[in-house]
């Protein structure tokens, strides 16, 4: 008898025991699948803004390549297009050089002397920019300056006023 109650006390313990690690086992099982649920939704979620930004981006790199700064390098072809196409467009020059020949259409504000500063108060910043130079030390810092003031979109012209004129582009003097 004494056998058979420590055997009946045994099994109790051991059933016990597998009842409690079958109701743990459950609770692990219904938070890791809770868990799971929580990673895919955050994935799903950040595969949406992920897609919604690359969208956005799309809509800004439809033409070119954005750069780091915040504006969009245009092959001479790219904004040739895009000149054609944009009737609001600004053609900005940040050149000393515009005398000896611009793109059709250019406004000048040189960025050495300060007239570029000057005039960015003045632009209209609802208004598309193509910005270019002479070479890329004045270009870059000019489409800089004009999305550090709040600019969207701004276009600079890769290889600038030469690459412009080796395309076989018009120009104006």
């Amino acid at each position: 008898m004494k056998k058979s109650l420590i055997l009946l006390v045994v099994m109790i313990l051991i059933l016990a025991f597998a009842v409690g690690c079958a109701q743990a086992d459950q609770t692990v099982v219904e938070k890791v699948m809770t868990e799971e649920k929580d990673m895919s939704d955050e994935k799903d979620m950040s595969e949406e803004k992920d897609m919604s930004e690359e969208e956005d981006m799309d809509d800004k790199e439809m033409m070119g390549t954005l750069t780091e700064a915040g504006y969009i390098d245009l092959t001479p072809e790219q904004a040739k297009d895009l000149i054609e196409s944009t009737s609001e467009l600004v053609i900005l020059d940040v050149s000393p050089k515009y005398a000896e020949g611009h793109l059709p259409g250019a406004i000048n504000h040189y960025i050495g002397d300060g007239s570029l500063d000057a005039a960015i108060p003045s632009l209209d910043k609802s208004k598309p920019y193509l910005v270019y130079c002479h070479v890329d030390a004045a270009s870059i810092p000019g489409a800089t300056k004009l999305v550090e003031a709040g600019f969207n979109p701004v276009y600079r012209l890769f290889g600038n006023y030469s690459a412009w004129v080796d395309a076989g582009y018009p120009i104006e003097k």
